[in-house]
């Protein structure tokens, strides 16, 4: 297993170990890919307490609790 990179998110302040997403905001920011889904949710018009709901519905289906 590889070692990740920790980064930290320059929007959320969250540090995180996956691969980064691509900010839409200027296409050359990595933000964590919490924020990443945030922002391609926003774009199709997901109001934002939905998407707080999708993440949780991911993060629970990959396994990923916030503790």
């Amino acid at each position: 297993m590889q070692n990740k990179e920790q980064r930290t998110c320059p929007i959320c302040g969250k540090t995180y170990h996956d691969h980064p997403a691509l900010s839409r905001t200027d296409g050359r920011t990595e933000i964590c890919p919490d924020c990443g889904t945030r922002q391609a949710l926003e774009a199709v018009g997901i109001p934002a307490e939905k998407q707080e709901k999708i993440l949780e519905v991911i993060h629970e289906k990959l396994g990923e609790r916030e503790a």
